[in-house]
């Protein structure tokens, strides 16, 4: 199971859109099967983008294993920016100072 799961809602005739997709496609090149990616294309599933509170597109939004949105984010992201916002998504590691054992 993916660490965290990318949302793409976009629509067909949209430059902006497909600029998102690319970053995308390179961000699930880099992290492989930590992340799962797909798109939903808000003509096709008017009632999937609207339960979403889809407002623009692109937009993107990140939701956790559990399914709960953890980041959004209307407009054309960078790489990098998704990189950020995915690493932000990402659950703490634990801290190794905390699980050490006491003397």
């Amino acid at each position: 199971m993916s660490e965290l799961s990318l949302t793409l809602y976009s629509s067909s005739f949209c430059g902006a859109c497909a600029s998102t997709r690319e970053a995308l496609e390179r961000v699930g090149e880099l992290l492989g099967d930590r992340i799962d990616w797909h798109e939903v294309n808000v003509a096709t599933a008017p009632d999937e983008s609207e339960r979403a509170g889809i407002l623009a597109t692109p937009t993107v939004v990140i939701a956790g294993p559990d399914g709960v949105e953890r980041m959004r984010a209307a407009g054309v992201p960078t790489t990098p920016q998704l990189l950020a916002a995915i690493a932000a998504s990402l659950p703490a590691a634990p801290d190794p100072e905390a699980c050490g054992s006491q003397s």
